[in-house]
């Protein structure tokens, strides 16, 4: 009777045993590993998603990496990195965030606008980090803007100070006339920048005209007619502008009409002078932030969005030649890749 009783006895406790790691086991397994190791501290994954491939975001992306692994190893943790790049599609970024959002990963870095966009549909707890984002109130269509998202969002900025761009044209181009404004309408952080610099131009004497492209399809055509009525063009920092500087300068250099360019990427494919970030620096800052956010506990929604720290007056020399241009002093040649 006894070896019965000791014998029910295991078997009870050998089911109840089964019956509670069944129960740990229920559900998605990823996402408590991922849990588990957030909470030790020990290993952080995060998605990057990137609206398409230009040398800008490509330097974004790569600072952000590399500054973030730096930190992480310096505490003896490890972090994993899911980069995937949209090719300039929306849809495709909600595919990318949405694939983020199920495999339950630590922190979301949307590069480009339509990138945060996504990443603001796809998630409200996962914190969210945007790079290369020209107004935050524009792409997250908030209003009364104070700096901080309330949200969890954050992130670093790529804008120049525009002034400092019109400035820049005026000081090249004192003679010139009409201003053509070359920029892609489906991209609202680009019509922020245009609507922003367009008043400050017309104030210093300028006739400006709006040339927007929906695409990269029309490019070249929109470009013919900017050049065809334009003493220059300001191109703002566009991602599709940034894809097709070629298309551009097969255009605008034929027909002798110099380019003043939003940023240095599209300054060294099509443009003869920018006032620029340096967008590698800009990713290290927003790899800074997402250290502060996973291993120092930190809000992004009580984050301030960050500036970049230094902007630079930089010059083409190869088309400034080919347009017989000279650059005065205190421009900084672009390096020729």
């Amino acid at each position: 009777m006894q070896k019965r009783r000791l014998l029910a006895a295991l078997l009870a406790g050998a089911m109840a045993f089964s019956l509670t790691a069944c129960g740990s086991s229920n559900g998605d397994t990823s996402d408590s590993t991922t849990d588990s190791a957030t909470a030790s501290g020990d290993s952080y994954t995060v998605g990057v998603c990137q609206l398409m491939q230009h040398a800008a975001l490509d330097a974004a992306t790569q600072g952000f990496q590399d500054k973030l692994t730096e930190l992480v190893k310096a505490d003896g943790k490890s972090v994993e990195f899911d980069v995937q790049n949209a090719s300039g599609d929306s849809a495709t970024c909600t595919t990318i965030v949405n694939g983020f959002v199920s495999s339950g990963v630590d922190l979301i870095m949307g590069n480009g606008t339509a990138a945060l966009q996504a990443a603001q549909s796809g998630t409200a707890d996962i914190p969210i980090l945007g790079t290369s984002i020209t107004d935050y109130a524009t792409a997250l269509d908030m209003s009364d803007w104070t700096g901080t998202t309330g949200t969890n969002i954050s992130g670093t900025t790529d804008l120049a100070p525009l002034d400092g761009q019109a400035e820049m044209l005026k000081e090249l181009f004192p003679d010139a006339k009409n201003v053509g404004l070359l920029y892609c309408s489906a991209e609202p952080n680009s019509a922020y920048q245009i609507n922003t610099i367009k008043p400050m131009l017309e104030e210093m004497g300028y006739t400006c005209t709006e040339y927007a492209f929906t695409d990269s399809n029309d490019v070249a055509s929109i470009a013919t007619n900017a050049s065809a009525s334009s003493d220059v063009i300001y191109i703002p920092t566009d991602n599709t502008a940034a894809t097709c500087t070629e298309t551009i300068r097969n255009v605008v250099v034929p027909a002798g009409v110099p380019v003043i360019a939003g940023e240095q990427g599209i300054c060294s494919g099509c443009g003869v002078a920018t006032l620029s970030i340096d967008y590698y620096e800009l990713g290290e800052m927003t790899g800074q932030m997402a250290y502060d956010i996973l291993v120092g506990g930190q809000n992004p929604g009580e984050m301030e969005i960050q500036p970049a720290p230094t902007f630079t007056k930089m010059y083409n020399e190869s088309i400034c030649q080919e347009l017989g241009l000279t650059v005065p002093e205190g421009y900084e040649a672009i390096a020729a890749e």
